[in-house]
């Protein structure tokens, strides 16, 4: 990434202060929103955020009706996260890394779905998804309209709002919007692990 195009930070505070997190050995129930809440309110301690999850095997997603599976009904789980997750209080402000314009947006109003999502167009080009926000971050939004380097341009959503999840940031790069608006898969199948992270690059650069 040139130098004249390095990435605004995205939050008030300092990435670096972020605690890493690793929910791959995880045994937290996430559909269980009191259990998974302490879980994660106990991994971040007094720092700001939580970070992680790109390329993530989530075996605790294996279990879950919300990403399907042999036990409810379904086949191969989706278990393969494909973007990063910040997990920070509700209502931080989220600016944009880079330039772009609004490709889509939805309220993806659905429980362990994204809830109110806009996709970002960049040149190159190539497109940011952000998840989980507040319903606000979708007031007076056009496609089309021009989003600056550093704009605050969405906030962090509460639970009723977000999917029901304990409040975080899903970021996510995609290299192909293979004709979707609104929405794209966040989480893969094991067995179709390479052909989504080949559309869905490590998007950490762009989060500092």
């Amino acid at each position: 990434m040139a130098a004249s195009a390095a990435p605004h930070p995205v939050f008030p505070f300092a990435m670096s202060e972020a605690v890493p997190l690793d929910l791959a050995g995880a045994t937290v129930d996430v559909s269980d929103h009191a259990a998974f809440t302490a879980f994660l309110d106990r991994q971040r301690g007094g720092a700001p955020a939580l970070v992680g999850g790109y390329n993530e095997h989530r075996g605790i997603y294996a279990g879950s009706a919300l990403f399907g599976g042999v036990a409810h009904g379904g086949d191969e789980p989706r278990v393969i996260h494909l973007g990063l997750d910040i997990w920070t209080d509700a209502g931080t402000p989220v600016a944009a890394p880079l330039g772009g314009t609004v490709h889509s947006f939805a309220d993806n109003d659905h429980f362990g779905d994204y809830g109110a999502t806009i996709i970002l167009e960049h040149p190159g080009p190539f497109w940011t998804l952000w998840g989980h926000l507040a319903r606000r971050s979708l007031a007076e939004l056009h496609t089309g309209k021009r989003i600056a380097r550093g704009q605050v341009f969405a906030w962090v959503g509460e639970p009723h709002e977000n999917g029901g999840w304990p409040p975080h940031l899903h970021v996510q790069k995609i290299s192909d919007m293979l004709g979707l608006a609104g929405d794209y898969p966040g989480v893969a199948r094991l067995s179709e692990r390479e052909r989504w992270l080949a559309l869905c690059p490590d998007p950490s650069e762009l989060v500092v």
